[in-house]
């Protein structure tokens, strides 16, 4: 399989849980889910909440 960036990539951490990581399209990790799952399931529903939010503003502090 070929990778394209960018893209997400599901891991199970030495505890066999699951995590997420986030490659830039230079193919640099830019983000790691802030929990790891048990479940394969939640963790790819964490992505999918993620990639719906790409509309929401974004705010910060003056």
């Amino acid at each position: 399989m070929a990778v394209t960036y960018p893209c997400y990539w599901e891991r199970k951490d030495n505890g066999g849980y699951w995590y997420w990581i986030y490659y830039a399209s230079n193919g640099k990790a830019i983000a790691r889910s802030s929990e790891s799952y048990v479940n394969h399931s939640d963790c790819t529903y964490s992505i999918s909440l993620l990639k719906g939010s790409a509309s929401h503003p974004t705010f910060h502090t003056p």
